[in-house]
């Protein structure tokens, strides 16, 4: 094999590395991002059970998911507390 073709090879799979180390860390962000916000759902809606026998109730809506997904369990403590004031 000529040395060109070594070369063009070698470059192919480093472009290629590159690229997907480009792409699959943005997946990561999104994945992690989709499951937070898929168990924020789930908090609020055990909050909006429990709170029926109390007539208490937080809105389920993208900003609320978004809010408990970004700060966990706390977020959604938090919301509680704004809810009572």
């Amino acid at each position: 094999m000529e040395l060109i073709n070594i070369l063009t090879y070698i470059s192919g799979f480093c472009i290629l590395f590159v690229l997907c180390r480009v792409f699959i860390v943005p997946l990561k962000a999104m994945l992690k991002l989709l499951l937070n916000s898929s168990f924020g759902a789930i908090i609020i809606l055990i909050i909006n059970f429990v709170g029926s026998f109390f007539s208490f109730h937080v809105g389920l809506n993208f900003f609320t998911i978004i809010f408990v997904s970004i700060l966990g369990i706390p977020g959604a403590v938090l919301l509680t507390l704004i809810k009572l004031m």
